[in-house]
């Protein structure tokens, strides 16, 4: 007779090898997990002040240029070639 074999449900394998991959983890503990989620949290909020401040700026700047004064006009080509001008040298960087 031949001997029929098993086929193991897919569902059962995956829950078990993943039981197996989950005790290989090194798992941080509560002060390493704290003390990251600070960190975490302080590059959040520094980085919404800074986004928040670019768009303030170039909110003002936009409506400056848009009321055709010109003194806006020029402070927007400043900051457009100041802009291409670290591109440039940002790209020039990554080169080397």
């Amino acid at each position: 007779m031949a001997e029929e074999e098993k086929k193991e449900n897919a569902i059962v394998r995956y829950v078990r090898d993943t039981r197996t991959e989950l005790r290989k983890v090194h798992w941080p503990t509560r002060q390493q997990t704290w003390s990251m989620t600070k960190i975490v949290l302080v590059v959040t909020f520094g980085m919404a002040v800074f986004l928040g401040a670019l768009d303030l700026f170039f909110g003002w700047l936009l409506r400056g240029i848009i009321t055709k004064n010109f003194l806006y006009g020029i402070l927007g080509v400043v900051v457009l070639v100041a802009i291409l001008g670290a591109a440039y040298w940002i790209g020039q960087g990554e080169e080397a």
